[in-house]
C-alpha cells in the first residue's frame, strides 16, 4: 500500500460526509487510511476509513505545503491544534 500520509481527503460516505481530513497514518493489514481532523478525529484516535471512501483532494502531484503537514511527512509528533490550523488554510486556499 502506498504511503497516504499527509494528504488531504474528504469523506465521501458515512455519517462524516463531506468532511475534510488528513491522513495521519496507514492500516497496512486492513488496508485503511487513519484521518484526523484535530475536532472530532483527534490525532490520537484517528477513524479508519477505506480508500474507496475518501476523495483525494491534494496527494504527491497535488500536493498541499504547509509546515503542520511536513511536519506529519517527516515522522513527528503533530498536535490537533496544528492539524486544524493546517485544514483551515487548505479551506480557504480552496475557495
Amino acid at each position: 500500500m502506498y504511503d497516504y500520509v499527509g494528504w488531504i481527503v474528504r469523506s465521501a460516505a458515512g455519517r462524516d460526509k463531506e468532511g475534510i481530513f488528513c491522513v495521519v497514518g496507514v492500516d497496512r493489514e486492513q488496508k485503511r487510511l487513519l484521518l484526523a481532523d484535530g475536532k472530532r478525529r483527534k490525532v490520537r484516535k484517528p477513524k479508519a476509513k477505506k480508500l474507496g471512501h475518501v476523495e483525494v483532494l491534494s496527494d504527491h502531484q497535488r500536493g498541499y505545503d504547509h509546515p503542520a503537514i511536513e511536519k506529519l511527512k517527516q515522522g513527528q509528533a503533530l498536535t490537533d491544534k496544528e492539524l486544524r490550523r493546517a485544514l483551515a488554510a487548505f479551506r480557504a486556499k480552496e475557495v
